[in-house]
């Protein structure tokens, strides 16, 4: 019997089993990891030189982009570059550094979302206690805060997923080094049940998260809907229920992922799975936040002309 320590690489999941589409592959999701890194990039630019930007909303903002950014950096470009050379392999490190860095970055994100869900709440329905409530103390605060916690849930998840004695093989059913892919492949021991307690209890404090993200979000519908323009209505509308749509996707399809019962076993649903929860909203969280902000369009406006200036 083997256990982890005599694994010295793990083999993911190809997307493709032909060449062809192996290469057809990596020309899809290079187009999605460049539009990822672009809109996200574009963003964090174009709220650091705007000082008109540097406020609570578009502070947060930022580092949800710099979260998206790690985050479909964490999977996307292993994998293409696999499909690339044509292998499936992964070293040991190199796989627990991606299950440290994915779960910080996605964890970091989702406490994120909900300070800027308390944050929107606050100024829409209580704005005249925005400035008290969201200084620029509390707004470093609650972001370290995010970060903070990304990084103790990385850190917890991965040491006990490295500690478990690993004795069915080292081929992963998922594009990348994805915990519950990893403890498929373990021997039934404690440390086994310890991870899979610290999943469960991750999954609550996520699913208490996305409630108090509903809430916000129902208090601000209820003061939207009291605005007299109704094109003040449209953007608000616009603009908070395809957050609040990938939100609930991104939470959904993770839960199920890590949540599902070993009988749900096939790789193709896996894959889905995943795709929809790590590389979708890095990828349209940009357009989200910035197709109905005129004041961000402007500052990314400002940012490609200054650029393309300055390259002639």
């Amino acid at each position: 019997m083997s256990n982890s320590s005599s694994i010295t690489q793990f083999l993911l999941l190809a997307f493709a089993d032909t060449r062809e589409l192996q290469l057809l592959d990596f020309g899809l999701f290079l187009g999605i990891y460049l539009a990822a890194l672009l809109g996200n990039g574009l963003i964090i630019a174009a709220i650091a030189c705007d000082h008109r930007l540097h406020t609570p909303m578009y502070f947060f903002l930022l580092n949800l982009s710099l979260l998206d950014l790690g985050c479909i950096s964490t999977t996307l470009p292993k994998s293409m570059a696999n499909s690339l050379r044509d292998t499936r392999a992964i070293s040991y490190l190199g796989c627990a550094a991606q299950v440290f860095l994915f779960v910080l970055f996605i964890s970091a994100e989702y406490f994120l979302l909900t300070v800027m869900a308390y944050d929107r709440y606050i100024a829409i329905c209580k704005p005249l206690h925005y400035g008290t409530l969201l200084g620029s103390r509390a707004c470093v605060h609650m972001a370290s805060a995010a970060w903070g916690s990304g990084f103790f849930y990385a850190l917890l998840h991965t040491a006990n997923t490295f500690s478990i004695a690993l004795c069915q093989g080292n081929a992963l059913d998922q594009f990348f080094c994805e915990i519950p892919q990893i403890l498929k492949l373990a021997c039934s021991d404690p440390d086994y049940l310890r991870e899979v307690a610290v999943i469960v209890v991750s999954v609550f404090v996520d699913l208490w998260c996305f409630v108090f993200i509903v809430l916000s979000y129902v208090q601000i519908f209820r003061a939207v809907l009291r605005i007299s323009s109704e094109q003040g209505r449209l953007k608000a509308f616009s603009t908070c229920l395809p957050h609040l749509a990938v939100v609930s996707l991104c939470l959904s399809t993770a839960i199920f992922a890590y949540l599902k019962p070993p009988s749900i076993s096939s790789p193709s649903l896996s894959l889905l799975v995943a795709v929809l929860y790590s590389v979708l909203p890095p990828a349209v969280n940009p357009l989200i936040y910035s197709v109905r902000n005129q004041e961000l369009k402007d500052a990314i406006r400002k940012v490609i002309s200054q650029t393309h200036f300055k390259q002639r």
